[in-house]
């Protein structure tokens, strides 16, 4: 009876509890720590959503049971979204669930569509739910390097090729997560074909669909590629687009067989959403919206003191054209330490926190990501702090690899390590 449960066994360490820990201690002794670790938006929902809540709420008949796909309203609404955003028109009875929030959704399409060793193509880095939500329902995840253009479908075809059994589905994600890469409406349009070729089926992850800047052309649909509807679904999300984070309201849309395989386990698992959050969230979806671009302005303005101030301290970190997040390469000083190493370091010496890469994949570690959640002043607040840790690089990384037993060869340090 001790040995342990096949599932977890299945699960690594979660890298980010590493940065929680520390995070939670140093809070405990007082410091002030700068959080950008988490892509939790801090910033307040929408008043005209709040009040449409608390008027529901009023009302007892709101208590009851829901239902697991969504109140017809909420579905509508989504539907309508689909159409005024997109041009792409569902059916709300059997294209579109309402899911908790799109990880809940992830996770229970994945238990919905797998069996044991099922192989799954996913990008690396990525979400973690990505690969974990299959992997938890006892897939084989093959990785395929993050990029967009041909490169990305050559090692699609590769994976494939070397893949036994074949794979069954693809995952995307854009604008992505942790690395914020956007993709245009012909790249779906040749991911579609290549897994109507392959016979796999497509699943998308359009949480950041509203969050992006500089006046770019907004981040398009897979649906809105002609016969998509055949093999793909999509996940939505009202978390960042209307600053809804613990409201738990998402969406999956599209393939009429995915969509009925997960509202066949919800309805085992789950009643849905509290009602009057599906009400209140079918207000957010139907009612004004100059409330998504005053978010997202702030986002813009967030990241461009961001991306300014770290440059200032000596710190380049590439702008994102979309997301709530940046991609950071970690500074030549600190690479071959990892991104896990240099995430504790940072928050130890100079009380910032931020994601280690190699929670998104073994292809991330070589960065970490900054979520846009401190305002202007606290992210120049945290540009201080890393260029003093910045100007004490050699001294924290020496005292960091003595401490750990590290050696590490340089070009003349002869066979005695560190000069």
């Amino acid at each position: 009876m001790s040995e342990e449960f096949h599932r977890i066994k299945r699960l690594p360490p979660y890298v980010f509890e590493v940065v929680n820990r520390l995070k939670a201690k140093a809070r405990a002794e007082g410091r002030d720590i700068i959080d950008f670790g988490m892509g939790n938006p801090d910033m307040p929902t929408p008043s005209h959503i709040v009040e449409k809540l608390v008027e529901t709420i009023r009302n007892p008949r709101t208590h009851r049971y829901s239902t697991s796909r969504g109140i017809p309203g909420l579905r509508k609404a989504q539907a309508a979204y689909y159409e005024r955003r997109f041009g792409v028109k569902l059916n709300p009875d059997t294209e579109i669930i309402a899911t908790l929030g799109s990880k809940e959704g992830l996770a229970n399409l994945a238990q919905a569509i797998t069996a044991p060793g099922d192989v799954i193509l996913v990008p690396n880095p990525t979400y973690p739910i990505h690969a974990f939500g299959f992997i938890i329902s006892g897939a084989v995840v093959r990785n395929i390097p993050l990029e967009v253009g041909a490169g990305f479908f050559e090692l699609a075809e590769r994976a494939v090729r070397h893949s036994v059994p074949k794979p069954i589905a693809l995952v995307i994600n854009y604008p992505s997560n942790p690395t914020a890469q956007v993709a245009d409406l012909e790249f779906y349009k040749d991911v579609v074909a290549f897994c109507k070729r392959h016979d796999m089926y497509l699943i998308s992850d359009l949480a950041y669909s509203e969050i992006y800047f500089d006046d770019a052309t907004p981040p398009p649909s897979v649906l809105q590629v002609p016969g998509a509807k055949d093999i793909a679904v999509e996940f939505t999300t009202l978390s960042k687009t209307y600053a809804m984070p613990g409201w738990r309201m998402g969406f999956a849309v599209g393939n009429e067989r995915l969509v009925g395989a997960l509202g066949r386990v919800k309805s085992y698992l789950d009643y849905g959403a509290f009602t009057p959050i599906q009400v209140a969230a079918a207000a957010a979806l139907n009612g004004p919206q100059d409330c998504v671009q005053e978010i997202r302005m702030i986002y813009q303005n967030r990241r461009d003191v961001l991306i300014d101030s770290m440059a200032r301290a000596g710190w380049n970190i590439p702008s994102p054209p979309a997301t709530m997040f940046a991609w950071a390469p970690i500074p030549e000083k600190f690479v071959h330490l990892g991104s896990l190493a240099f995430s504790t370091l940072m928050l130890e010496h100079a009380d910032v926190a931020v994601a280690p890469g190699i929670g998104f994949g073994e292809y991330g570690d070589g960065f970490v990501r900054i979520g846009l959640v401190e305002n202007e002043q606290r992210v120049r607040q945290a540009a201080r702090s890393i260029k003093k840790f910045m100007a004490n690089a050699d001294s924290i990384i020496a005292e960091y690899e003595e401490k750990n037993g590290i050696v590490v060869r340089h070009p003349n340090a002869g066979s005695a390590g560190r000069p």
